[in-house]
């Protein structure tokens, strides 16, 4: 029976086993991540993503029985789109190990924005929710991420004030470190994520309970809009995350 069911799901259009075998509409993705960074990728050529640096990336190791710990651990580029990310959606719990997003090639990600240990890295200073007094943050200017942000600190600071207790003050973007309890590079470390205020979200590594949020979706939808997928999303929710990925959005 449950042989069966995997092999249903494998059939399903733009569907992915969660042991890492790439979704049907795997060319489209693929496609679409060519063209949300047209600064730093050329094309895809067979199975390899040619950077305009010429730099080369293999898009697929050739193996389809990996966990989700070693897609996390060891992804490849094809891995990245185990799972759709549900944009625009209602905000409901994902199925367990259903991370949108998350498994991220970090050669990919380091050739473009730069590695936080060893590069200086390429920022501007972007005002957040200025009309409410929000700061400033610093954010990568690679691949527009910075005019992205500064869209949504716009959208943001057209809200009514019952929502800015969700997003002031703002946890920080830059953090070089790892994602919590992986050796793998966080987008904080890339300059290329920000994190609204903690206090007002909830995160799996700091709750005892199943997933939830606070976070009110008028505030996701925006951010979805200007190319960022959220935290929420995850079945290892972190609702104060967003982060720029505009490849895994329509």
């Amino acid at each position: 029976m449950m042989k069966g069911l995997v092999l249903a799901l494998a059939m399903l259009p733009g569907a992915a086993l969660a042991g890492g075998a790439p979704p049907a509409d795997i060319d489209a993705k693929l496609d679409r991540l060519v063209k949300a960074y047209p600064d730093y990728i050329a094309e895809r050529d067979g199975n390899w993503l040619v950077m305009k640096s010429g730099e080369r990336f293999q898009i697929s190791d050739g193996r389809s029985d990996k966990s989700f710990d070693e897609m996390l651990a060891h992804p490849d580029i094809d891995d990245m789109f185990y799972a759709d990310y549900p944009a625009g959606a209602a905000a409901t719990a994902p199925e367990a190990d259903i991370d949108p997003g998350r498994v991220r090639y970090a050669p990919l990600f380091d050739a473009m924005y730069g590695d936080c240990k060893t590069v200086r890295m390429r920022h501007l200073v972007v005002a957040w929710l200025p009309k409410h007094h929000g700061g400033t943050v610093d954010f990568s200017s690679e691949n527009g991420a910075a005019a992205a942000l500064a869209a949504v600190s716009a959208e943001l600071d057209e809200l009514p004030e019952r929502f800015m207790k969700y997003l002031i003050p703002n946890s920080g973007t830059f953090n070089c470190r790892d994602v919590a309890g992986t050796s793998t590079k966080s987008m904080h470390g890339r300059m290329a994520a920000i994190d609204i205020n903690s206090e007002r979200a909830d995160y799996w590594r700091w709750s005892k309970e199943g997933w939830h949020n606070r976070v009110p979706m008028e505030i996701v939808r925006i951010f979805e809009r200007h190319g960022f997928i959220w935290g929420g999303r995850w079945s290892h929710y972190d609702t104060m995350h967003f982060e720029y990925r505009p490849e895994l959005l329509p």
